[in-house]
Parts: C-alpha cells; structure tokens; sequence
C-alpha cells in the first residue's frame, strides 16, 4: 500500500449512518468527509461500475456493483462506518440453467419484508435471431445482503421486445413497484437534427439513442402492469440546452450513440427526481443529470442545470468517466455514490488487476431549497 492509499483511508474524519428512502426511516447524524476513492481493508480500490449501496436493518451498508472482472457474477462489500470496507466475496453467481448467459452489470439490492431482491441485467439465453445484444432484467432473492441470491424464476421480469439493462426500483409509499431501465441503442436509429448534421458532415450513418423507460410491476416481480412509458430520451433539437452535454461523445466522434441511461429515482417532497448518465460509459464525457415530474411515470422535465456531475480533470481536477450513480438519503443529508477514474486509480488498478478499473465513489449532494439537485463533487480526499 502507498502513501497515498494510506492518506487517502484515513481522511474521512466523521461516519454516518443512512438511510435508503424508499424503506427505512432517516436517521439524524453528523455529516462525512467525502472519501475518495472508496478503498477495501487491504487498501484496495473497490473496482465497481454502476456502485450502489444499501443501508440494511441490521445497520450495515453493503455495497454491490458490476464486476471490472468480466466475470458473470457479482460480489459484494460490507462496511460498519462506509470507512472499512470488507469484500464479501461473490454472493451471486449464474447456476448452468440460468435464464441468462452473459455481461451481468448493474445489479441493484432492495430490502423488503424481510427479503433481499437484487434487480440486474444479462443477456438472456432465449435469442432465436441470434441479436448482439439481448439484454433483459432478472430478479434474485436472499435471506441475507451477502447472499447467496438465487433467482426468483428462471426469466426475465418482462419482455418488452427489446434490449433493456440497469433496472431500478421505486416502492412507492402505497406500497406500489415501478421499475425503470434504459433501452439499449441497439438497432434503435433515431432522426434528430443531429443524426442530420453528422450525417451531412460524413460523420455518422446514424445516430443509435437510449431511452429511460418507467412502468409498474406485480409486488411478486412476475411482470409488468400495463405498458412501459417513455420518460427521458437525448434531445432531438441543436439548439436544445441539453444536447452539448449529452451529445459529447457523438460531436467528438467518439460514437454514433446517445445514451440516457444508469436512471435512479427517488422523492423529495412531492417531487420525484430522476437522475441519469449520458455518453459513452467508458470515455471521459460520461456525466450525470436529472429530471422532476409530479407523479412516479412522469412527465419529466430535464433540470436546465444540467449536468450535475461531471469530469474536471479539464479544469485542474483529477476525475473523469463520472456516472452511474445512486443516491443515499439521510434525513435532509444526501449522498451521491457513482463510479469514476482518475490517473492514479487507473495506474493502482493497471497495477494490481492489469488493467485500468472504474472505481466507487461517494460525493454529499442536497436539495436547495429551491428544488435545485447538487452535488458537491466530484472530489478527491
């Protein structure tokens, strides 16, 4: 372990106890010191895309995200104080029957009734045109956060005829689910002046989008409750305020994609807010914004404060690649939690792993009194 790993675990100078708002009660303590970037107890980085974190009832927080491996399982850390945290090993992994057979990212733990559902994607088995990408969500269930978690059938929750990754949950406070997902850019060209531009300038074909999608689910997880809704997609104007961030890496020619992905819900008030990631997840453009609405299906409407987390290693910083996030409330503190790189945890992880990682981080944020959404950060401490 270097200086700077042991600099690092030791700066954060208060622990905090929070609370997950869609199922426990806020509990009032003292605010952190940002840490970043979250390390294990062997000095380690916790190398996690798409982080996300649970406050259970027996008061620990675990912590859950895509394996940087490449394998198809997922692990999961434990921590009392989110200062020391222990890997947990793996506590799902695909049986030989499984309904699905690859890429398993984004795996997301909700505590009810007493049970531990992991919401997640994979590619499923079924594919009778062979697609090349055949994403759909699964749900899985343990007795414990640490698993093992075993799926609570052997499909998918739903098709809904298309590619769909990184589910999200809302328990709403009548006791309703609604599930929302990204659709894949795959085979989904769309025309935008945009697409127009590029495609003038010999640029891009097309331009391939991906859309966040919302819809009520049985309380089982069996399926859907009437059709998914369309809620956040990139915009299909030049002169939209959104489309300079969230079109980066199609200006730059870094992609012939637009994605609206990585989507976390949750309510402040009377007011749901929708957090989602733009660009491609593995280039420095990848950035976070996000939309209000009244009602749990929308409509939303973008914040024209957007994007509220992004790089500044342009600007003197250390952090690129920001995205992905979730959010941990604790009475009126918030924390926002997302995976990102730096030069240095790119060379720890090249050095450890052999290959660069993308890495957890943990941010405070706060809603102004105002309605604004902020998040102090990205930071390094």
């Amino acid at each position: 372990m270097n200086c700077k790993t042991v600099l690092g675990i030791c700066l954060l100078a208060a622990t905090f106890c929070s609370c997950q708002q869609k199922t426990a009660s806020p509990v009032a303590v003292e605010a952190p010191v940002s840490l970043n970037p979250l390390m294990d107890n062997e000095g380690k980085p916790v190398n996690f895309g798409d982080p996300f974190m649970l406050r259970a009832s027996d008061g620990r927080y675990y912590m859950y995200g895509t394996s940087e491996s490449g394998s198809n399982d997922y692990c999961c850390y434990s921590s009392d104080d989110m200062v020391n945290w222990k890997n947990e090993g793996v506590c799902f992994a695909p049986e030989a029957d499984c309904w699905a057979v690859d890429c398993f990212w984004a795996p997301e733990v909700y505590e009810i009734d007493g049970k531990f559902y992991m919401l997640h994607s994979a590619n499923w088995r079924e594919n009778p045109t062979n697609e090349g990408e055949n994403f759909r969500i699964g749900v899985a269930v343990s007795d414990k956060p640490t698993g093992p978690f075993r799926p609570l059938m052997n499909r998918p929750i739903f098709d809904p005829g298309y590619p769909i990754i990184d589910a999200n949950l809302l328990v709403a406070e009548d006791g309703r689910l609604y599930l929302y997902y990204s659709r894949c850019c795959y085979k989904h060209a769309v025309e935008s002046e945009l697409s127009e531009k590029l495609r003038a300038e010999g640029k891009a074909d097309a331009i391939e989008e991906s859309w966040i999608y919302g819809v009520e689910i049985e309380k089982d997880f069996s399926g859907a409750i009437g059709e998914p809704v369309m809620l956040l997609c990139p915009p299909s104007k030049l002169d939209d305020p959104q489309t300079a961030w969230e079109s980066q890496s199609a200006l730059s020619g870094e992609a012939q994609r637009r994605w609206t992905e990585g989507s976390f819900i949750f309510r402040h008030d009377d007011t749901y807010y929708m957090m989602y990631s733009s660009n491609f997840y593995g280039g420095p453009y990848y950035a976070v914004g996000y939309a209000t609405s009244k009602n749990p299906l929308g409509p939303f409407t973008k914040s024209a404060d957007n994007p509220v987390l992004q790089r500044n290693n342009d600007k003197g910083g250390e952090v690129f690649c920001t995205g992905h996030n979730m959010v941990l409330q604790d009475g009126d503190k918030m924390y926002c939690v997302y995976h990102a790189h730096t030069n240095y945890t790119d060379s720890l992880t090249q050095a450890i792993y052999g290959n660069a990682r993308r890495i957890a981080f943990i941010d405070e944020m706060e809603i102004t009194p105002e309605g604004k959404l902020v998040v102090h950060g990205p930071t390094t401490k």
